[in-house]
């Protein structure tokens, strides 16, 4: 079976006033479609640039990236992109905002009565639908960015790219949104990019987990198969022995790994490696979505 997506050998080299800064060197990644792949690395290790490259925001110095079998050259709605911000027009309903989202991609295709049946539907999904006509200034922040997710899912696309969506929110909305969106990839089945620097949402989350090494020159440096059963409850989880090996294999290289490769930097200073992802010291634990 062809790949989805095929993330073919990129380099991204941006310029600067000191000359040409290498983010990513051979980044190459199949991901198939139904899969859940979660990026994971250290601030500054190229996440953000192999996303923005998937999404047609930037293109790629060297190689590409093809999405059923078309080379991919600009953004387009078969890709949604969720942002940890959830971008919202404030002057806008729920509604109106995934409406935006809709008629761009439907507008010829579906009728006045079909987009508002498939708007109020793609609410529904992220359990939204009672708070339809409210503006983002009147719903909580995980609410805006259920709105976000439905506006991305309205468009239909064959990967959604998720940026970081939850950083933003209290431990306990986050673990509601990991739910829901558990819950609408199992009923959908859909193909899910998503960046995070929480190890436990990763594993909780994914069928594979891509770990980046430290930029410049950033690469993968492992990818971890997630065997759980799906679906997964995070309750059971905590007690499960292949759910904390796998865990601890994401610290391994991020900590371990990541620590040695990066101890001495281009100039031969010593680089500061006395933090984790969140910024706490290390051996503390990370924290748990």
């Amino acid at each position: 079976m062809s790949a989805l997506l095929d993330i073919s050998h990129i380099d991204m080299v941006f310029p600067t006033p000191k000359g040409p800064f290498t983010a990513l060197q051979d980044v190459d990644l199949k991901i198939n479609k139904g899969e859940f792949v979660s990026l994971i690395g250290h601030s500054g290790c190229g996440k953000s640039t192999v996303l923005n490259v998937v999404a047609g925001l930037y293109q790629a110095t060297n190689g590409g990236v093809i999405l059923n079998g078309k080379e991919v050259s600009e953004p387009g709605p078969e890709r949604a992109v969720v942002f940890q911000n959830h971008s919202l027009l404030p002057w806008l309903t729920a509604y109106q905002n995934v409406e935006l989202a809709v008629k761009q991609v439907f507008k010829k295709t579906k009728s006045k009565s079909e987009m508002k049946a498939w708007i109020e539907h793609n609410l529904h999904l992220v359990h939204m639908d009672h708070a339809m006509h409210k503006r983002p200034d009147e719903i909580s922040g995980g609410m805006k960015q259920r709105v976000g997710i439905a506006r991305a899912l309205a468009m239909q696309p064959d990967i959604l790219l998720m940026d970081e969506p939850f950083g933003a929110l209290d431990a306990l909305t986050r673990a509601h949104m990991q739910d829901s969106l558990m819950e609408i990839q199992n009923e959908l089945n859909n193909t899910v990019i998503m960046i995070t620097h929480d190890v436990d949402e990763a594993v909780l989350l994914s069928d594979r987990i891509v770990m980046m090494t430290n930029g410049p020159a950033a690469t993968i440096g492992e990818i971890l198969d997630i065997n759980l059963e799906r679906p997964r409850d995070r309750l059971a989880l905590a007690e499960d022995h292949e759910y904390t090996r796998l865990r601890s294999e994401v610290l391994k290289f991020l900590y371990e790994k990541q620590r040695k490769i990066t101890t001495i930097d281009h100039n031969n200073k010593p680089e500061s490696t006395s933090g984790d992802l969140n910024g706490k010291p290390l051996g503390q634990k990370p924290k748990v979505a």
